[in-house]
């Protein structure tokens, strides 16, 4: 399993390494004390988790993960209580409060290699599968959402909206962006509004001038242009 650690404190991390060598079966490959050092260390090295504290000069580990376009497990590591408490209800795969026990270190382990060992990487394919998650903010609620349950990607401007759940929040990016990253065995670009899950399409019907229109397992209808029902009944084999 392959970890960078990214912290700005200097002590904090050699301490964390120090703790980590008690697992074989982790190996750190990189450690950044601020958000933008470790951008550029993800986007290069493509790890399996990430150790992240959560308070740090300039962006802080929420912000960074924002900006990621598909997220390692995350492991937040924090001084404060009320910052592991906001880290567990994003659903990271856990949080580590300093000083770390080593006892309490164990525990995340364990959970780590149990989450890994049935991951789809997005590294493997080089765009984003149903097992893939992303980081979503909106304002002081955050989500790590699977995009397996992920219906619907919706334009709206320089924005999408990621439907899941009950949910609807906006993350700064255009369609065609976040089109060019999903992998298209599992989404499809329906119109120039919409991209579709297409695991949760419940049915399909011939719609007017040639399109289609789909209706998803939450009961939202998408309709498919023309052009894009081409595709779809290639696709298909309709």
């Amino acid at each position: 399993m392959r970890a960078i650690i990214i912290d700005d404190e200097r002590l904090a991390r050699k301490e964390l390494i120090s703790l980590l060598k008690n697992f074989s079966d982790i190996e750190i490959i990189s450690q950044c004390n601020n958000a933008d050092e470790a951008m550029l260390e993800i986007e290069t090295h493509h790890p399996d988790v990430l150790f992240l504290d959560i308070q740090m000069p300039g962006k802080n580990g929420f912000e960074l993960l924002e900006e990621l376009d598909v997220t390692p497990l995350v492991v937040f590591t924090t001084a404060y209580d009320e910052y592991a408490i906001k880290a567990f209800e994003v659903n990271a795969i856990d949080y580590l409060l300093k000083p770390i026990q080593i006892e309490r270190l164990e525990e995340v382990v364990q959970k780590i290699r149990t989450e890994i060992k049935d991951k789809t990487h997005a590294q493997q394919n080089k765009t984003l599968g149903l097992e893939d998650r992303v980081f979503v903010r909106d304002n002081d609620k955050c989500w790590f959402v699977q995009l397996k349950n992920v219906p619907l990607f919706e334009s709206e401007g320089n924005y999408v909206r990621v439907h899941f759940d009950k949910n609807k929040p906006l993350i700064l990016k255009s369609l065609n962006n976040l089109g060019e990253k999903l992998n298209d065995a599992y989404f499809f670009r329906a119109n120039r509004k919409h991209i579709i899950n297409l695991s949760w399409i419940e049915n399909v019907e011939n719609w007017f001038n040639g399109g289609l229109m789909l209706t998803l397992k939450n009961n939202m209808k998408i309709e498919v242009s023309r052009r894009q029902a081409i595709k779809f009944r290639e696709m298909k084999s309709l």
